[in-house]
């Protein structure tokens, strides 16, 4: 449901070539939605929680509210991204047809994310059915628009693709193509906020998967291709420029309202799911509906209106930020469901909190994936500073996300072999180990 489709492809054309670009963007997505369904799907689907719900068995009855941090900041951060982007193109839209002045830009980037925001909690006033019917809508129309936009690119402009040069790439092409790789598996792992909310309602985990790797996996990368060949040809993170020069007026119309689709859609999910998860932190079990859309969009609004520049400059480290600590956490989830768990959830404790309670842990608290979550975050800024981008050894042939996963699962398993399943916690049978 989200398609932040040009920022991405603008990334990957940093450091690659079309080809590359478009090779790299489909195997790290499918990768990243590989992980994300082995890490949600079957708890989701199968007990019908959210991705919220479905981690106190591995963090406890607190820890798990270091998740609703991480999908809190998330989701804002991805939300305020496709504000920003949203009122970018607007602005370039204006522009382009002559109607404003550049020097007008910031202000109408402000304005656009005011309204959009305005939208996106008129909508959510309505609940779940609101959500569903708008987003059904825009993602068919993204969907097509997509196509068209991907179709006008690769023919108008097929010479000048073949010889496009990306402007940041290294000297190993090693490098680069793992960047790209690495680009689409952390924007994949960013799903898992939304993506319990999304798979919660199908009737079995077999029946979500294919629709999920294809659905998602697929198009995601599909429809960033628009904004890696925009970048490549005309330097710009969006093709609304050239689709005007192409077409007039009417052509400029539609790239906008495809980039108003593509980030509409999405912000409605992000936000919605926000709210779910704030539903479950104790002190807001009371508030009501129109409360916590406030809190989940609130601060995206502050973002897009009062930071837009400095925020969108900060893309690629918020990527990084997405791989330090989704790919452990999915890492945990997958080795806890299937190694430990055995796809088997006491699904009473996850509504159960207090002393005792099956998944209390130590006073509410898991070390087991708490020390996890810090080996997966050493182990990806080791490889990857998600600063500087400065990379170690052997970066260029693993990614970051990966052997933060693998560092991750590993250390959760020996923990919960070790210590926590013979100590009688976290309703693990006691000869687990």
């Amino acid at each position: 449901m989200r398609e932040l489709v040009v920022p991405i492809g603008q990334y990957v054309a940093f450091y690659l070539d079309f080809r590359m670009g478009v090779s790299a963007l489909i195997a790290g997505s499918m990768i990243g939605m590989f992980l994300l369904t082995l890490a949600v799907v079957p708890a989701s689907t199968k007990y019908g929680i959210d991705s919220i719900a479905a981690s106190k068995p591995q963090f406890g009855n607190r820890g798990w509210l270091f998740t609703v941090f991480l999908q809190y900041t998330s989701i804002i951060g991805w939300n305020a991204l496709l504000l920003v982007f949203f009122g970018k193109a607007v602005a370039q839209a204006l522009i382009t047809l002559s109607l404003v002045q550049p020097d007008h830009a910031l202000a109408i980037e402000r304005l656009v994310a005011a309204v959009t925001c305005v939208v996106v909690y008129r909508v959510l006033l309505r609940g779940l059915k609101g959500l569903e019917a708008a987003s059904n809508v825009l993602f068919v129309f993204v969907v097509g628009i997509g196509l068209w936009m991907l179709y006008q690119l690769l023919t108008s402009q097929a010479g000048a693709l073949a010889v496009a040069k990306p402007t940041m790439a290294s000297s190993s092409l090693a490098w680069n193509y793992v960047a790209g790789v690495e680009i689409g598996i952390v924007s994949l792992l960013g799903f898992w906020a939304y993506f319990g909310t999304i798979v919660r309602e199908a009737p079995s985990p077999s029946s979500s998967v294919l629709p999920s790797m294809l659905a998602m996996g697929l198009s995601l990368p599909l429809l960033s291709i628009v904004g890696l060949a925009a970048m490549l040809v005309l330097k710009v993170p969006d093709p609304t420029a050239w689709l005007v020069s192409l077409g007039g007026p009417l052509y400029g119309l539609i790239a906008l309202l495809f980039v108003m689709a593509a980030n509409l859609g999405p912000s409605l999910a992000g936000v919605y799911s926000t709210a779910i998860g704030l539903r479950r932190v104790p002190m807001l079990e009371q508030a009501s509906w129109r409360m916590l859309l406030l809190l989940s969009i609130v601060p995206v609004a502050a973002v897009g209106v009062l930071i837009p520049e400095e925020f969108f400059s900060s893309f690629g480290t918020f990527l990084a930020f997405i791989g330090v600590f989704f790919a452990p956490l999915c890492a945990i989830q997958i080795a806890d469901t299937f190694v430990l768990r055995r796809n088997r959830l006491n699904i009473r404790a996850i509504y159960q909190d207090g002393p005792g309670s099956p998944y209390d842990f130590w006073r509410g608290f898991n070390p087991a994936a708490l020390t996890a979550m810090a080996a997966g975050f050493l182990t990806y800024c080791y490889l990857l500073n998600p600063v500087s981008y400065e990379s170690r050894w052997p970066y260029e042939y693993t990614t970051a996300s990966l052997p933060s996963a693998l560092m991750a699962g590993l250390v959760y398993l020996g923990i919960t072999r070790l210590f926590v399943a013979p100590a009688g916690k976290g309703d693990y049978r006691r000869d687990l180990g």
